[in-house]
């Protein structure tokens, strides 16, 4: 008798789970000769802000919330202040740069793409580096590439960093890793459905009426029932065989089913809570019966404790510009009162 080959296969190396934890605590700016590099790359926030569904919603809803409440004015329109609450929601950073007439009177504010603008090694001078943070170049880029602002004429709104005070970051970099999770969990699913292999099963036969013939057949049928036109069924004949002689075992599609909807759960409450949005104000349906509550509630309770505090925020450059280039109108809300629920 010839001896049977076993095939066998490894499910891949372990991989440590705290894989790259410790990045953000090496957080720091870099001197590269005119300006310090960013502690992390602008690059990889404007690319995380479209990771995940929930992280870029929740940033959404405090855009347009700032976006309506603003008056625009001769200073600011409001697609500049648009940009620039944006661009300090998602970089944590925000530029406006203030543009004169010939006589040096201003005329007007504009935003400037944090993405691009670099910090020089005396703080009060800024460069704009279009190729900053590219693939190729990073943030070493090639000699007279970049544009430097004329001192005085660019104001820069920060979210404080604990470990560096030349450029902001944003609140949301402890949720980020559930952002790529969730986004990670969504393609997985994507190239599970794509390729066709949603059986998920081992088959075992133990039937020694089979042939090596009829072995072959029956694998050449499974192989060609994944990708296009998949979900085919198969017919297997087997007139000497028993009850138990052929068998399918899953091992992957409950599993796979229950941690998907786990994996999004889960880290759409993380996303929420760095973001501190209210569910029901993003547009996202209850899973149980009772809902997630008053949404009017929800909104002025969001409104007070997130939106009044960024609109302070951004307030600011009116300090620096002296006039009141931006201002707010009161929203549509009514506050519950005290004591009342």
């Amino acid at each position: 008798m010839t001896a049977k080959a076993i095939e066998a296969f490894t499910f891949g190396d372990p991989e440590p789970v705290l894989s790259g934890r410790g990045m953000l605590d090496y957080l720091e700016c870099v001197n590269l000769g005119k300006w310090y590099s960013p502690p992390i790359s602008m690059d990889g926030l404007a690319r995380a802000a479209r990771a995940s569904v929930h992280h870029a919603s929740a940033m959404i809803v405090k855009r347009n919330v700032l976006t309506a409440a603003f008056v625009p004015n001769k200073w600011l329109s409001r697609a500049a202040f648009e940009r620039f609450a944006w661009e300090f929601i998602v970089f944590g950073n925000a530029y406006l740069e203030r543009v004169d007439n010939l006589i040096g009177k201003p005329i007007r504010l504009d935003a400037v793409l944090a993405k691009y603008v670099r910090r020089g090694n005396n703080l009060d001078r800024y460069w704009f580096v279009p190729e900053a943070g590219s693939a190729f170049f990073g943030d070493a880029v090639p000699f007279g590439k970049e544009h430097e602002f004329r001192e005085g004429s660019l104001f820069h709104l920060i979210e404080p960093d604990l470990n560096q005070e030349v450029y902001g970051l944003p609140q949301y970099l402890a949720a980020l890793q559930s952002a790529f999770l969730n986004e990670s969990a969504t393609l997985f699913r994507r190239r599970y459905y794509n390729n066709g292999s949603h059986a998920g099963f081992i088959l075992y036969m133990t039937d020694a009426a089979h042939s090596q013939e009829d072995v072959d057949n029956l694998r050449k049928a499974l192989k060609e029932s994944k990708g296009p036109g998949n979900f085919r069924n198969l017919f297997m004949y087997a007139p000497s065989g028993k009850k138990d002689g052929i068998q399918l075992i899953p091992v992957s599609e409950v599993a796979a089913k229950d941690d998907f909807l786990n994996i999004k759960n889960t880290t759409r409450d993380d996303q929420l809570a760095a973001h501190r949005v209210p569910p029901q104000l993003m547009g996202i349906v209850p899973s149980n019966a009772a809902g997630f509550g008053d949404a009017e509630k929800a909104a002025a309770v969001f409104f007070a404790n997130e939106i009044q505090p960024l609109q302070a925020r951004l307030a600011d450059v009116n300090g620096w510009f002296g006039e009141e280039a931006v201002r707010f109108k009161p929203l549509a809300i009514d506050f519950p009162e005290k004591g009342k629920n």
